[in-house]
């Protein structure tokens, strides 16, 4: 990859020049062009090229200087800031939208070309598009909607209530009208859903010359012509054939002459999960999508699949925190969402906690005649819920990643058992050592250290496993957040600490 600065005059007087940034995208060796990996380097160079490299004058005035968007708004100098808007990348309009009043969304979002619109309108978060929908009149909204893709089409049905939807969809000629249902007709959270019918197809019996005169024919319109795709008359899926390896062929070979008949493919009622682990494992930038007969249905690409482990890792974070996963952004919710998905986990941790207090108040004599064990109750229940948390944290990104399986499970159990016995022993040591130093106390030392090996060995053990034991239950395993660790081993930590207690003392 290279990357090709040069100077250039713009007539523009405050600017003498600026700089021309020329990426130039040089095809790995590999025939999948690269992949996901280069595909990222990529689209991180693009962006860096539009947010640093290329001040467009008056856009990135505008932009970097909110008192001027301010200014031309309110001298409605209207075809100064259409030339200004045209110019800007989707999401940096979509992120001025936001810190506007509603009044002004509409007229900015107005200005702007039709298909900039739709690309705008695809970045907005849903309650933004509703809130646009109903400002705009029929033949506005049906070229917006035409103008998405399909699988962007269908995320927006998705967040829509039904009457709007239906509205919609009374908007949408024939043909979109029908596509769009058949993708609604697929499970949520299916790979249906995101797939995108535009793509580009070829029988095998056709010459590299008839390939090429498809690929220009229908190429445009398509999400993505890296790969094209060969299919028999039935329109099952037999191979798939890189783009590179197309245009550099022999104009009369044939399309089966280069094929190799290794291709991936998912199903349209997968999960859209398993879509982002084949990506990752074959690093795919598109993922053609077949029903249950391999008849190719379409395909999905890789800013849908980034968009997917966005969210799945979001929603783990949440679930991490003992939080009710957010069906949208932070922004976008209201405080009676936020403490609705917040106050059902804090009153189940809550009964928990009230365990602790009974586990106490049960061996309260013991404490009686001991005060000094009291002292050592936070450091003891503290190191379980540690300890536990990262042995959880290891396992469930391990599941996650598809590093670990149910299979094996039990070499899990001796690797944490290992490892536990080697933590409780190293922080049993440590603590007997100190509490001596600190109380003089060999029977409460004593105590102390069994008591911290026996946490922690319980506490690694618990939360190796747990996780493991969700999953095969078919729960998420990321239900066992650092909280829920924390209130099992508040418990089930002063039951060891005192069980050890009355044993030994």
């Amino acid at each position: 990859m290279v990357v090709v600065v040069a100077p250039a005059p713009i007539p523009v007087p405050e600017m003498l020049c600026r700089i021309i940034v020329v990426v130039v995208e040089i095809e790995t060796k590999t025939e999948t062009g690269g992949g996901i990996n280069m595909r990222m380097r990529i689209l991180e160079l693009r962006t860096m090229a539009v947010n640093v490299l290329i001040p467009l004058s008056n856009a990135s005035s505008f932009f970097h200087n909110n008192s001027e968007i301010q200014e031309l708004i309110e001298e409605k100098n209207w075809r100064q800031l259409k030339d200004t808007l045209s110019v800007l990348p989707a999401p940096d309009i979509a992120n001025l939208l936001e810190s506007l009043g509603d009044e002004w969304k509409v007229i900015i979002f107005r200005l702007l070309p039709q298909q900039l619109a739709a690309e705008v309108f695809g970045e907005l978060d849903s309650n933004k598009q509703i809130s646009l929908l109903q400002q705009m009149n029929d033949e506005r909204v049906r070229d917006i909607i035409l103008a998405l893709s399909p699988d962007d089409r269908t995320d927006l049905f998705e967040e829509l209530p039904g009457k709007v939807t239906q509205r919609l969809l009374n908007l949408l000629p024939p043909e979109e009208r029908s596509e769009s249902l058949q993708l609604l007709g697929y499970p949520e959270e299916s790979v249906g859903r995101l797939m995108t019918p535009d793509h580009v197809a070829i029988r095998p019996h056709w010459s590299i010359k008839e390939a090429s005169e498809q690929i220009r024919r229908y190429g445009r319109d398509a999400e993505t012509i890296n790969m094209i795709y060969v299919v028999d008359d039935e329109w099952h899926l037999i191979g798939d054939i890189p783009l590179r390896r197309l245009i550099l062929a022999d104009p009369e070979q044939t399309v089966e002459s280069i094929m190799n008949y290794k291709f991936v493919s998912i199903s349209a009622f997968d999960d859209q999960e398993k879509a982002v682990r084949i990506m990752q494992r074959y690093d795919l930038i598109a993922l053609p999508v077949v029903d249950l007969q391999n008849i190719l249905l379409g395909i999905v690409t890789v800013d849908d699949m980034l968009d997917v482990l966005e969210e799945e890792v979001t929603e783990d974070i949440q679930k991490g925190a003992s939080v009710v996963p957010l069906t949208m952004s932070y922004t976008a919710a209201s405080s009676w969402t936020l403490f609705h998905k917040r106050i059902v986990w804090l009153l189940s941790l809550l009964v928990a906690g009230i365990l602790s207090g009974s586990v106490i108040a049960h061996f309260e004599k013991i404490i009686g005649v001991v005060i000094a064990l009291v002292f050592f109750i936070p450091l003891l229940i503290d190191t379980g819920g540690n300890t536990g948390t990262q042995s959880a944290t290891l396992i469930i990104r391990a599941i996650a990643t598809g590093d670990l399986t149910l299979k094996k499970w039990f070499s899990v159990m001796k690797k944490e058992l290992l490892v536990g016995i080697l933590l409780a022993g190293t922080m049993g040591l440590l603590i007997y050592l100190l509490s001596y130093l600190w109380k003089g106390d060999p029977g409460i030392s004593l105590v102390v250290g069994v008591s911290m090996i026996v946490i922690t060995l319980w506490a690694n053990l618990v939360g190796s496993l747990l996780p493991i034991l969700l999953t095969k239950i078919k729960l998420d395993p990321a239900m066992v957040s650092s909280p829920l660790i924390t209130t099992i081993m508040d418990v089930t930590g002063l039951l060891i600490y005192f069980s050890v207690a009355v044993w030994l003392l």
